[in-house]
């Protein structure tokens, strides 16, 4: 199941695997750095977190196949909300706390639908 989230007007691309959502990093990292090349800046990092915070990224991302904003899916870096926070710590960005906050609500929201189930189905009503 793949689903578009829309955060200060960013469209964040997120799907859900095995009980738990999936985030685009590239979509986080444009966001957050405001790069004009956010791969290249995602490439970057990848290498930083390996080198200096001994952070393997790739045992904690995968590759989903989301669909691209030309319209073609295509391979994608995605990371859980635990791994998101990790590489969210490590871009230096005000936008930074303002998201790690907006991810906190979905969050909470989510574990709010769970404990009562209504709540979900009155969201889908919206």
């Amino acid at each position: 199941m793949e689903k578009i989230v829309v955060f200060q007007d960013q469209k964040i691309r997120r799907t859900f695997h095995k009980g738990e959502w999936w985030f685009s990093i590239i979509d986080i990292v444009e966001f957050l750095s405001k790069s004009n090349r956010p791969r290249k800046y995602w490439s970057d990092l990848k290498s930083k977190l390996k080198d200096h915070e001994d952070f393997e990224v790739s045992a904690k991302i995968r590759q989903f196949r989301l669909l691209a904003p030309d319209g073609k899916s295509r391979e994608t870096d995605c990371a859980n909300i635990e791994t998101l926070f990790r590489i969210i710590q490590s871009i230096p960005s005000p936008n930074a706390n303002k998201f790690k906050l907006w991810l906190a609500k979905v969050g909470k929201e989510r574990i709010e639908e769970i404990e009562n189930p209504e709540l979900a189905q009155d969201r889908v009503k919206d």
